[in-house]
């Protein structure tokens, strides 16, 4: 395999996870006062029931629809973003814990205004020296406004989902 030049702009894993890498780093360095990006706490709760819940900045919008059994409520966050050129949208939802301990029965994330580029979940997130558990390709789908859980194929494990999308502004 040969190694990846630093320059290299082709297709790569390593350059789609360094873009939102650094699209993170720049979205947590911008000052709230901005409003390039906001962090807000909401609960997941059990029982069945679909929930939802959104957070948006200007015209951009992101909501996490969902059920889950068993257990408690958890304390989730959402986090939506601007990058500092306005090209990308970025959302994120976890469980700051790490693991969640609900099982889901169904989720669906979906952004307005801008096309998604990148999506990942993951069935553990980063916290305390572990890392992030990424969910199988097979288990969720990625459409250009939404990522949906995938019926008989998602194994009820959600623990984070990260979203980057382009929105509509044009050059001149």
């Amino acid at each position: 395999m040969a190694p990846h030049s630093a320059c290299s702009f082709g297709p790569s894993p390593f350059l789609s996870v360094l873009k939102v890498l650094l699209l993170i780093v720049s979205l947590t360095c911008t000052s709230a006062a901005q409003e390039k990006s906001k962090t807000a706490e909401f609960n997941v709760r059990p029982g069945g029931m679909v929930h939802s819940f959104s957070e948006s900045i200007g015209e951009y919008s992101c909501s996490f629809t969902y059920a889950s059994q068993g257990g408690t409520n958890e304390q989730w966050q959402m986090s939506v973003g601007i990058s500092d050129d306005d090209r990308l949208f970025s959302c994120s939802v976890w469980r700051p814990q790490g693991k969640s301990y609900l099982f889901f029965t169904q989720f669906k994330a979906e952004v307005t205004a801008a096309k998604i580029e990148y999506a990942s979940a993951f069935s553990q997130a980063a916290v305390g020296g572990q890392r992030d558990i990424a969910l199988k390709e097979e288990e969720y789908t990625v459409g250009d406004s939404t990522v949906t859980h995938k019926d008989g194929k998602f194994r009820a494990e959600l623990s984070k989902l990260t979203i980057i999308a382009r929105t509509r502004h044009d050059e001149l």
